[in-house]
């Protein structure tokens, strides 16, 4: 019970601070929904908190607004320089759950970050539990924390990972990632998603 009242706490806010975003760049749906790639409906969704964002999505809303993905939950100085520092204490990550992923995004109080980390749970048991490949701008790192996971790409055997193993892909070839030990696994993920830091990319 308190862990469908913390998912729906934190939708509504997702869904509140995407609209705040929206309206201050004055566009409609359908202008965001040019903007970032997603469906007019799925923005409505997202917005009226009714449903939670994939991470391939929260990728893709923030890449489209022009902002770090640290902003789709809740406002920040944008703050750049050489000497900045971000400490994260265990427990105080900002919490996103999907259907397929448990994340906390770490170290989420810096803005204009190169990259994106987080800790996530893998609750996807099948690959047929996806509706489609994830892909998105940019390049990842996952290291396998506890359990094993099986990893599937477009171009690729699905392979087989435990504790200590990691991966590092291109973003763009779809990709999906699933537990198969008994207990869901956990995994450290690392995305990049500035353009900038990225080669050969076309959004």
């Amino acid at each position: 019970m308190g862990d469908q009242s913390e998912l729906n706490s934190s939708q509504t806010l997702l869904g509140k601070r995407l609209r705040v975003l929206r309206k201050q760049l004055n566009w409609t749906l359908e202008q965001t929904s040019q903007a970032t790639g997603l469906a007019r409906s799925t923005l409505s969704k997202i917005e009226n908190g009714l449903m939670s964002p994939t991470h391939d999505a929260l990728i893709k809303l923030a890449t489209g607004l022009g902002i770090d993905i640290s902003e789709l939950f809740e406002p920040h100085e944008n703050v750049s320089g050489t000497g900045r520092r971000s400490v994260c204490r265990k427990g105080t990550g900002q919490n996103h759950h999907t259907p397929h992923y448990e994340h906390t995004l770490l170290c989420n109080d810096l803005t204009n970050k190169d990259m994106i980390p987080f800790q996530s749970r893998i609750v996807a048991r099948s690959f047929d539990d996806f509706e489609d490949w994830a892909r998105h701008v940019g390049e990842e790192f996952v290291y396998v924390l506890t359990g094993e996971v099986e990893l599937f790409t477009e171009f690729y055997e699905s392979v087989r990972l435990g504790p200590g193993d990691s991966w590092y892909i291109d973003s763009r070839m779809g990709h999906r990632v699933i537990s198969v030990s008994r207990k869901d696994a956990e995994v450290l993920w690392v995305s990049t998603t500035n353009p900038r830091t990225t080669r050969n990319i076309t959004l």
